[in-house]
């Protein structure tokens, strides 16, 4: 069964040429997320994620909220192995399907069916899924006829059907989405739902981001909030917005 364990695990970045005491420091606080210091060596640190240990567990469906630079975005790097901890331990069992962007692999000069192919191969699909896949996504995209033309000549809309349909094609056991609900015109958005709702029941595993309160409701057990990089909660979704949003609630110790 898929299981991930971090036991005080941290990311740090060192950022060079940068005056810790200028303006930038603070840009890159709220571009990157966690905290910025400066080290013995005069060296800009960002500590993106702080001495953070949890457990999530087969069945579990996280959802993850911060605001902007608390360190979300890390965090699925971090899973996605992506990011490597600078200290301390990360223990994965199971492959892991990231969603963190939906657009590498997507060819400009290549035609919709020819990008179907060059994604499919890039999230690690075969060639015989790919052909038996082919139709399917098609049809997902709802594209038509633009399948045969250059994706250049596309509308950004028509480049998200396009990318999320061959994404979702993916079988994980952990399942790492960021912000995808959100783009496209509404009759895609539910389209794009209903597929998310399937891969969310085949997953072992799903740790989600997103800034939709209903959404975390709606599919997640549990809920992480983070703030600076560090863990601010972890447990129930209801006490994890109540905290998200300033209000008062009664709460255990964060796990």
């Amino acid at each position: 069964m898929a299981a991930i364990n971090l036991h005080s695990v941290s990311v740090e970045f060192p950022v060079y040429n940068v005056n810790a005491r200028s303006l930038k420091k603070e840009f890159l606080r709220l571009a990157t997320g966690g905290t910025v210091r400066e080290d013995e060596n005069h060296r800009v640190i960002i500590s993106a994620l702080n001495d953070i240990s949890l457990t999530i567990s087969h069945g579990d469906r996280i959802g993850l909220v911060g605001h902007n630079g608390s360190g979300k975005s890390s965090f699925l790097r971090l899973l996605a192995s992506i990011y490597e901890p600078t200290r301390g331990k990360i223990d994965i069992q199971g492959h892991i399907s990231p969603m963190l962007d939906l657009m590498p692999g997507i060819e400009m000069e290549l035609t919709g069916y020819e990008n179907i192919f060059i994604r499919g191969t890039l999230l690690g699909l075969t060639r015989t899924e790919i052909n038996k896949q082919t139709q399917e996504i098609a049809d997902l995209t709802g594209l038509g006829d633009f399948l045969t033309m250059p994706t250049r000549t596309y509308s950004s809309g028509m480049l998200v059907r396009l990318a999320f349909a061959i994404s979702s094609q993916i079988k994980p056991d952990i399942l790492l989405i960021d912000e995808i609900f959100g783009t496209g015109d509404a009759s895609f958005i539910q389209t794009a739902k209903e597929r998310m709702i399937n891969l969310l029941d085949q997953s072992s595993i799903v740790v989600m981001a997103t800034h939709s309160d209903g959404l975390i409701k709606e599919f997640c057990n549990k809920t992480l909030l983070l703030e600076g990089g560090s863990v601010k909660y972890f447990g129930d979704t209801e006490t994890a917005l109540a905290l998200y949003h300033g209000e008062e609630v009664l709460t255990e110790t964060a796990s």
